[in-house]
């Protein structure tokens, strides 16, 4: 390893780090020093995972919490479509250095921010450690105005995907009770273990036709995970089945708008009480919330 290379790159973070604190970024009222950074991600497609971060984020933010989404499906994103969003920019446009940021960001329900990633563009699906650093140094100037961040990342084990992760306080699996679906978790868990080193994260069951059903395939694999991987699984709950999701997806609407009393709506309040009020392991870099020490390691 070339010592002198990677320390210039551990200057040059931290130098990028330390300017944000001179430039001004609109309606940022003050620091917020704790950030909560939580990566909502799975092994396989199709579980849901944009859907769980927008009715997610609506119920952080009736819980009073300032509340930013951001879509890392950086090829494939459509956090903003699911929302009923047309952004004129997305993350395209920062990683290209077109716009910044704080160009790009839409108001979604509730008022939470949302940070549109472009659709239908390869090249995005492999980017460079410059590219990287600069989505997160660009995050950075925006972080310190929320109190929650929620990341959703594209489905899999790709390089983009395991940094997003890593980027995070928490990360939260989600699973289906399909067996493709267990057996692609258990997957993304042993990249996590062993070659991320990653020891622990949250599971929740999305689809359960019950509660029993959503713990019990979070028991099963938890004992897998813990004898074969070394790692722990936190189960933080489950979303049950229901129809009026899919029929909220059609309108580009969420469930926890239009129909806040129904079951799937109160699975979501109830995780987001449960992870709001779980304490959250924090060591960022300097001045950053974000977990720097991945992208400088590699």
């Amino acid at each position: 390893m070339n010592h002198n290379k990677e320390s210039d790159k551990i200057i040059d973070i931290s130098n990028r780090i330390n300017s944000k604190r001179d430039r001004k970024i609109p309606g940022n009222k003050g620091k917020k020093k704790n950030t909560r950074v939580i990566a909502v991600t799975s092994g396989k497609g199709g579980v849901g995972k944009t859907n769980i971060v927008a009715n997610l984020g609506i119920a952080f933010s009736r819980l009073g919490k300032d509340v930013m989404a951001l879509d890392a499906d950086l090829g494939l994103g459509n956090l903003d479509v699911l929302l009923g969003l047309t952004p004129k920019y997305n993350l395209s446009h920062v990683i290209m250095g077109e716009k910044e940021i704080t160009e790009i960001i839409l108001n979604g329900p509730e008022n939470i921010k949302i940070i549109p990633a472009s659709s239908g563009i390869q090249e995005l699906t492999h980017l460079t450690t410059d590219q990287k650093v600069r989505i997160l140094t660009q995050l950075d100037l925006l972080i310190d105005s929320v109190d929650i961040l929620l990341i959703d990342t594209a489905a899999g084990i790709s390089a983009n995907v395991m940094d997003f992760n890593m980027i995070a306080h928490e990360i939260m699996v989600v699973v289906t009770p399909e067996p493709t679906s267990l057996t692609d978790a258990y997957a993304l868990m042993k990249v996590l273990s062993m070659k991320y080193m990653k020891k622990h994260c949250k599971l929740m069951v999305n689809l359960a036709r019950s509660m029993q059903e959503g713990y019990e395939i979070s028991r099963q694999l938890s004992l897998v995970a813990d004898r074969f991987l070394e790692i722990s699984v936190e189960y933080v709950g489950c979303i049950l089945f229901d129809e009026k999701v899919t029929q909220c997806v059609k309108r580009q609407k969420m469930v926890s708008e239009l129909y806040p009393d129904t079951s799937a709506s109160r699975c979501f309040s109830a995780l987001a009480e449960k992870v709001s009020t779980s304490p959250f392991f924090k060591t960022p870099i300097g001045d950053s919330n974000l977990f720097w020490e991945h992208l400088v390691g590699n």
